[in-house]
């Protein structure tokens, strides 16, 4: 069976900087019959195991360091037997949820195999500075977390994030992918990189 992409919502709460915010998360579930890797480790590890349904993981990889997508990585890593994948950058953020978890540093340009299919890991700084999206050229598809949505770059108005920075991330290295792409985000609903690239200009002029 070839590979697909499944999404898994779990719902919480996202803490920063004092605030503490209601969320749903997307977690993607990458593979086929027999293997499959989690992207993301948010909120409900229950619902996430039910969805690997028995599979092998490969990994389960966090988009990046913010506690709403890592928050139960540790305890997926042990009933999955596998490891968690974090690009080092954000260390301190996964500190503060996990001050004594380990993960393996995930490097920009790796390829992750799973399902008979090669992913590009892409590193986004922007929203956090170790930021990762998933480039799936053979399922048309990439996981952006939440360095873009429908609609727009994801938020940097809190401490480790930069507008600018997320800015060059977005045009540099997903708005040059296929317009054809579907973009699977951290949080709410699909979109496409043809969608999004004409609003470029307006995000830099609103400044958000």
């Amino acid at each position: 069976m070839s590979a697909r992409i499944d999404r898994v919502v779990t719902s919480g709460t996202f803490s920063l900087d004092g605030g503490t915010w209601a969320v749903d998360n997307n977690v993607w579930l990458i593979g086929n019959y027999r293997e499959v890797l989690v992207v993301d480790a948010a909120h409900d590890p229950d619902a996430i195991v039910a969805g690997v349904g028995g599979r092998r993981v490969v990994a389960v990889l966090c988009t990046h360091g913010h506690n709403d997508h890592i928050n139960v990585a540790p305890e997926l890593a042990e009933r999955l037997y596998a490891p968690v994948l974090l690009h080092p950058a954000d260390e301190p953020l996964w500190r503060m949820t996990h001050p004594d978890a380990r993960y393996r540093s995930l490097a920009d340009t790796a390829r992750i195999s799973v399902a008979g299919i090669d992913i590009e890991i892409l590193h986004t700084p922007g929203h956090s500075p170790g930021s990762v999206c998933l480039y799936l050229p053979e399922l048309n598809a990439l996981c952006t977390g939440d360095t873009l949505f429908a609609g727009g770059p994801g938020a940097t108005g809190r401490s480790y994030s930069d507008f600018g920075t997320i800015i060059d991330s977005i045009r540099d290295r997903l708005l040059t992918l296929p317009d054809e792409t579907t973009v699977h985000t951290g949080h709410g609903e699909d979109t496409t990189i043809g969608a999004e690239k004409p609003s470029l200009a307006d995000w830099i002029a609103r400044g958000h």
